[in-house]
């Protein structure tokens, strides 16, 4: 073990936890302020659940308002379970699905590159949000922290 190493305690760092608490925090996090931006109409992707049910309309989607409510929720709850690591799979499955819509209902015909409105960040986005329905939220997770709480109530005291 170098000094460096040492240091700093990354020997007890496993590799596999922190890759996914990074993507669980850059995912969650995107997500949780445009959701937030979708329900409030606050912050930088601020359009209000009337804004982006109007953007909607224009594409053709039915039920426009309904819509919005649904994307704005499953992002905002999405998010967040995927941020904190509780039913993170079932928040990521989520932002899957309105990725998947993303990219087929608006960003598609705008072809790859996102300056010109293209799916590469959607496709970014839901791909690393299949790869955490198919993994544990790890070590830096609330899941995680509550399943050793539930050990430590469960387990006996030696005799």
């Amino acid at each position: 073990m170098s000094t460096v190493t040492g240091r700093l305690g990354l020997d007890r760092l496993s590799n596999a936890d922190v890759s996914v608490l990074s993507l669980r925090v850059g995912v969650g996090l995107i997500m949780l302020v445009h959701g937030l931006g979708k329900l409030t109409g606050a912050g930088p992707a601020g359009s209000g659940i009337d804004g982006f049910a109007f953007a909607l309309a224009g594409l053709g989607v039915p039920a426009p308002i309904l819509t919005a409510w649904l994307v704005g929720f499953a992002e905002t709850i999405g998010g967040l379970l995927v941020l904190v690591g509780l039913f993170s799979r079932v928040g990521a499955a989520a932002i899957a699905v309105v990725m998947t819509g993303a990219i087929l209902l608006v960003h598609l015909p705008n072809g790859f590159v996102v300056s010109n409105g293209g799916y590469e960040f959607a496709l970014l986005l839901l791909l690393v949000s299949v790869s955490l329905v198919f993994t544990d939220p790890g070590r830096y997770s609330v899941a995680h922290w509550l399943a050793d709480r539930e050990a430590e109530k469960t387990a006996r005291p030696a005799a």
